[in-house]
């Protein structure tokens, strides 16, 4: 007959193998970043419609809030200058960029800004095209579209919400404010099953965090400060804990897996950079390039 110890010791690694599950091709969850930056103008259809086609599981993009409380999608509260023309098609002096402050106008006004002509310095091989920031009810209506026409499978939209305590009521109404808007659009499209709401700013993942619908909730971090520290700074376990891919260990791994918090990295380019995170047995990858996060994590061509 086996000892009390034996069948201790079996609990113990039953338990660990339901808290540490493995992560196989199938659950691994490949974003492309802001569509996909690499080969299509940022954070606009094209770009989504092109990750769609490679085949990724998530689309990461962001949001700002115009003058007319409309959700933009964009990185930045303003106009670009390395990206964006104006209204009358001439280059944004770097120096005045902030003064295109989507914030301060209505979306007819701000989808009159070309950001896909010039192309981005950054991604040489980036497509360019004429194009405008969409509305993320447009991101939603036009990729639902494109599954449907190609018989693909539902994909996530994972959403950061640009916000900053230095641009309260600046580059973008307060969080609570924001919070509302982007999660009342949620679920007037009824969208709320396929969402995952990001930020930097822990204020407004706290206001999600109050709502009926509980979205999953992406803490972003770009600090040293490691991950115990920074969730308490937000106050609760977040879904996903995602920080700059640099500062990937395998203490961080194995400590959100001791939790259940999957831990999903960005934003990741280079396939070598991809080999050493997937030794690590992280969750997910966000990259420019969702084509070679396919090729490493799946095997993908």
């Amino acid at each position: 007959m086996r000892s009390k110890s034996f069948f201790l010791l079996l609990a113990v690694i039953l338990f660990s193998s339901a808290r540490l599950p493995a992560q196989g091709p199938s659950s691994f969850d490949v974003q492309g970043h802001r569509g996909c930056r690499g080969l299509m103008p940022e954070n606009t259809i094209p770009a989504f419609l092109k990750a769609l086609e490679i085949g990724v599981d998530t689309l990461e993009l962001d949001v700002v809030v115009s003058r007319d409380r409309q959700l933009v999608v964009s990185h930045d509260p303003f106009f670009a200058a390395d990206i964006s023309l104006d209204r009358d098609g001439r280059p944004i002096p770097p120096e005045k960029q902030t003064e295109y402050n989507i914030f301060r106008m209505d979306y007819d006004e701000i989808r009159l800004f070309d950001v896909g002509s010039r192309g981005n310095p950054r991604f040489p091989d980036q497509q360019k095209m004429r194009v405008f920031k969409p509305l993320l009810a447009d991101v939603f209506r036009e990729t639902r579209k494109y599954i449907e026409k190609h018989g693909l499978k539902p994909v996530r939209f994972n959403i950061e919400t640009k916000s900053t305590p230095a641009g309260d009521n600046l580059f973008q109404p307060p969080p609570d404010v924001f919070a509302k808007l982007l999660y009342d659009e949620i679920v007037r499209r009824k969208m709320q099953k396929l969402v995952s709401i990001q930020s930097f700013d822990v204020r407004t993942l706290q206001e999600f965090n109050k709502f009926k619908h509980r979205l999953p909730l992406v803490l972003l971090v770009e600090n040293r400060d490691g991950v115990e520290k920074n969730i308490e700074r937000l106050g609760f376990q977040p879904d996903v804990y995602s920080p700059n891919y640099l500062l990937v260990d395998q203490a961080a791994v194995d400590y959100c897996r001791r939790r259940a918090i999957k831990i999903i990295p960005w934003t990741v380019n280079e396939p070598e950079a991809m080999e050493k995170l997937k030794k690590l047995g992280i969750d997910g990858i966000i990259s420019d390039y969702p084509d070679r996060a396919i090729r490493v994590f799946r095997g993908g061509n």
